[in-house]
């Protein structure tokens, strides 16, 4: 009898620690791995496949929606490049190069002035930013990966459009522009996007519109653009981050801007500026021990039917992409095409560009253009 108790308890108990375990395994993030384990697994799930998987895990819904997930995949090392672009004046579309993927954003819900207004989009940390004019006043909507929604960002100390702009990391920079009353101004500011906040930057020496920006060795650039309507600008200005104070380089964009054209195609791969000359369609690279520009070869699309509108030209991890309209035989679409600089020139004197994703049915005009990596 005495066994026989023994034995009882015994079952009991172990019908009882398997309860537990299995209350432990519904509660984990993934069966049987403690949840340092499961995290490391999921930080390997390409975003794309996020929307399926927090439907059926709770808990991983809550690790992206923190923020932890994301924090987990930077410290490993994990990018992901996305490209967002616009060629309907209302809806906006991510591409996932890698997966050859399009996947439609919800429509922003903005006033119709906002949308069919003159915008500037910039992707910075894990959001995505569209400037652009309501009726009343400038506005900022922003484009939060998860929970997959835009909301209003917070506005800049001095509101602004036709500014250059440029990000690195979590943090972003824009100079220049005009302001409500069509005023060219010399501010700047930076954007904190873990914040949420602006902040004021030291002035430029120039005051300057229509202008282009870049992050280049940990350093923010401006160049191009105009200082009035008749006045275009050559010099470029650098702005020391630590030293909290701007440099004139006299001379480092002499592809002068017009009234008509668009602001300087440029972007930066590996810390080396690339840019286009739509004039005459050719990319180029940017010496800066010379303070010269070197051409390259003819881009894979043409820019100089629009003076440089309707073209993304973007840097992307190691490659440049090129987005842009092409008419054929089964109508318009438009193409995405990469080269990395690391491949050089081929023998004929031209860049292997290669197509990675194309978009049918959709006009030839690329309205706005970001690439995010996160």
């Amino acid at each position: 009898m005495e066994d026989e108790d023994v034995s009882y308890h015994s079952r009991g108990d172990l019908m009882l620690d398997g309860l537990q375990r299995r209350r432990i395994s519904n509660d984990s993030l993934l069966p049987m791995l403690d949840d340092d384990a499961a995290m490391n697994c999921f930080a390997y799930v390409r975003r794309s496949d996020y929307a399926s998987l927090s439907c059926v895990n709770s808990r991983f819904n809550k690790q992206i929606r923190s923020g932890t997930l994301s924090e987990l995949r930077k410290k490993i090392g994990i990018v992901e490049y996305w490209v967002y672009l616009v060629c309907d004046l209302k809806e906006w579309e991510a591409f996932d190069p890698d997966r050859n993927k399009w996947m439609a954003l919800p429509k922003m819900p903005c006033d119709e002035c906002f949308n069919h207004a003159d915008k500037e989009s910039l992707a910075v940390g894990s959001e995505l930013l569209v400037f652009g004019r309501e009726f009343y006043d400038f506005a900022i909507w922003k484009y939060v990966f998860f929970p997959h929604c835009w909301v209003k960002c917070r506005g800049m100390n001095q509101p602004r459009c036709l500014f250059g702009s440029g990000s690195l990391g979590s943090i972003a920079i824009v100079a220049g522009g005009s302001d409500i009353k069509g005023n060219v101004l010399n501010s700047a500011e930076l954007y904190n996007s873990s914040k949420g906040r602006w902040e004021t930057l030291p002035n430029m020496h120039v005051p300057r519109r229509s202008c282009s920006g870049f992050f280049m060795n940990g350093k923010f650039y401006v160049i191009g653009g105009m200082s009035s309507p008749t006045v275009s600008l050559t010099c470029g200005e650098e702005y020391d981050l630590k030293k909290r104070k701007w440099r004139k380089i006299e001379g480092m964009y002499p592809y002068v801007n017009q009234g008509a054209q668009a602001p300087p195609l440029v972007a930066v791969v590996e810390n080396e500026l690339y840019g286009v000359e739509h004039i005459t369609n050719m990319v180029m690279k940017y010496e800066e021990a010379g303070n010269a520009w070197k051409v390259l070869g003819r881009l894979p699309v043409r820019a100089d039917s629009s003076n440089g509108w309707g073209l993304g030209f973007k840097a992307c991890g190691e490659k440049l992409v090129v987005v842009g309209g092409q008419r054929g035989v089964e109508g318009e679409s438009i193409v995405l095409s990469s080269w990395c600089p690391r491949s050089g020139v081929d023998n004929n004197g031209s860049l292997d560009w290669k197509i990675v994703g194309v978009k049918e049915h959709v006009g030839v005009f690329v309205y706005n253009c970001a690439v995010m990596g996160c």
